[in-house]
């Protein structure tokens, strides 16, 4: 009502039945009691404990924030560090490629004479078009001129227009003259204690045409990569032909008989009695100098055959060879025949399991082939042995397939055992492996403190593992993953020896940016990152 006094003012201090509660503790007879403390000294602890807890969590995340950016900040050094060491070697192998880059200057072309243009008019007839001289190759293809490589920072680049599609084998061999080489004849008479009379084609002798004069000579130019390869098969092939006519001439003599099958036997033998160690193996090693040896010196005239039939590429003499004759014995490369395929057996054999055995293996193969005595035309007959490797492993030499596939398999080298099926995946790898040791033990061999001539320099292993690395992340096998490794694995110290800086960027695109590229992981992809870890590790080569 208008003018009464006011109503009492409800205070809501007390409301709340928390503060309610607080205040009944306060007023309660019972708050000094020893009841009372203990549940308050409790009650206490409690939140003492919580609140340790809290700020030990807050410090734990606070060390780990702090562990993580000294994680990033080191992380960060290290790449700056990467790319520096990139960069410098980048900028090695430009300045090498620029110091090796030569160009060849022309000669200046020959002043034309000066023509009347009243005696020009007067001549009768046109004026025959200019003959322009090709040189033609081996399988008579017309070679490609290759634009100059660009400097580039991957060891292993491919510049356009360098592979080239594969050619088919060349069945005609071109001699040192330009003319086709034929199949040497046997000449009657003489000496001849095996009773050796017919030739590798069984073909009477025939007098051979002294070939015309040539009216221009016509620098030979250097083969492809492929039509290399395909070389290899041929020399393959002439190598079973050989064979075939040597079981041949043995139906017909006896004594030949005998004598053969005993100095195979013995080059055989000796390669399965190699083992590691310093003057070990010396006494085999002898063993196949003098079956070799022999097969030149005291094999009969009658059985003579033309080298140039296993050499990837022909020879011209050379002043102060050994041998420049246009025949040697064919027993002798019968033997260097069995001497290269005992030895790729051996790699296969034991090396696959055993890495450490290709060694003493690739020791004997670099002291017979670089015996002079056995060199034809100033060089090796070392093409003997690349051709064994390209049968057996042809991805050393850039070829690729699925292996998922019966042509794939046949591409990779994939063996079939006598049923004609395909043997299995393990003893596959095993081949394989064994092989990649073998032909680092071969190609990876010092003769920096030798007089003797390489028989198998340090560039093929550079451009095998080249034509592996190269490979489009979409056709690489794991055939290829084993290879490199087996190439690569206990041979690391000896690539970085021949090639420093190079080596080591060649270790990274093979280790670390290869098997990155690879569309599936399996084993044999992750076999090679293996390899990397494990040189950082025992060597503290770190690549990436």
């Amino acid at each position: 009502m208008a003018g009464s006094s006011p109503g009492p003012r409800r205070s809501h201090q007390w409301s709340s039945p928390q503060r309610a509660q607080v205040l009944a503790d306060l007023l309660d007879d019972n708050r000094n009691s020893e009841s009372r403390h203990r549940h308050l000294i409790e009650a206490a602890k409690k939140e003492h404990d919580r609140v340790r807890e809290e700020a030990e969590r807050v410090i734990l995340e606070h060390q780990k924030k702090e562990e993580r950016q000294r994680l990033l900040e080191e992380k960060r050094k290290e790449e700056q560090r990467i790319q520096l060491e990139e960069q410098i070697a980048a900028e090695r192998l430009k300045l090498l490629a620029l110091k090796e880059k030569k160009i060849e200057i022309p000669p200046a072309p020959p002043a034309e004479p000066k023509t009347d243009p009243a005696k020009s008019s007067a001549t009768s007839g046109p004026v025959p078009p200019p003959v322009q001289t090709t040189t033609t190759q081996a399988n008579g293809a017309t070679p490609q001129v290759s634009p100059p490589k660009q400097a580039t920072s991957n060891p292993f680049a491919v510049t356009p227009g360098s592979l080239v599609t594969a050619a088919k084998p060349a069945i005609a061999i071109p001699g040192a003259n330009g003319a086709v080489a034929k199949p040497s004849s046997t000449v009657a008479g003489g000496s001849n204690p095996f009773g050796i009379s017919t030739l590798l084609n069984g073909v009477a002798p025939q007098p051979t045409p002294a070939p015309a004069p040539a009216k221009a000579v016509v620098s030979a130019s250097p083969p492809t990569a492929w039509t290399t390869i395909d070389r290899y098969t041929e020399i393959h092939r002439n190598l079973k032909a050989l064979r075939k006519s040597m079981k041949e001439q043995l139906t017909q003599n006896k004594a030949l008989k005998a004598r053969m099958g005993d100095m195979r036997r013995e080059i055989v033998k000796s390669i399965g009695q190699l083992t590691n160690g310093v003057g070990a193996n010396r006494k085999q090693q002898e063993k196949i100098i003098a079956m070799l040896r022999e097969a030149l010196e005291n094999a009969p005239s009658s059985s003579l055959i033309d080298p140039g039939m296993f050499t990837l590429e022909s020879r011209s003499p050379v002043a102060g060879a050994t041998h420049n004759e246009d025949q040697l014995p064919s027993l002798f490369f019968y033997l260097i025949n069995i001497f290269a395929k005992a030895t790729i057996k051996q790699f296969i054999v034991e090396t696959g399991a055993n890495p450490e055995t290709a060694d003493p293996i690739g020791v004997t193969i670099a002291i017979v082939f670089s015996n002079a005595d056995f060199h034809w035309r100033g060089a090796s007959m070392i093409d003997i042995l690349m051709a064994k490797f390209r049968i057996v492993c042809p991805v050393l030499f850039g070829y690729r397939g699925s292996e998922k596939t019966e042509q794939g398999r046949a591409r990779l080298g994939w063996w079939k055992d006598q049923n004609g099926q395909w043997i299995d995946e393990q003893s596959h790898m095993n081949r394989m492996m064994g092989i990649g040791s073998g032909f680092a033990a071969v190609a990876l061999r010092n003769f920096g403190k030798s007089t003797k001539q390489n028989p198998c320099p340090p560039r093929h292993y550079w451009t095998a593992m080249a034509r592996i690395v190269n490979t489009p992340p979409a056709e690489i096998s794991n055939t290829q993953c084993l290879v490199l490794k087996a190439m690569i694995e206990n041979y690391e110290p000896k690539l970085l020896e021949f090639y420093g800086d190079a080596g080591r960027a060649a270790l990274r695109a093979a280790l670390i940016e290869f098997p990155a590229r690879t569309a599936q992981k399996s084993p044999a992809v992750n076999s090679l990152e293996v390899v990397a870890t494990l040189l950082k590790k025992d060597t503290g080569l770190a690549l990436g």
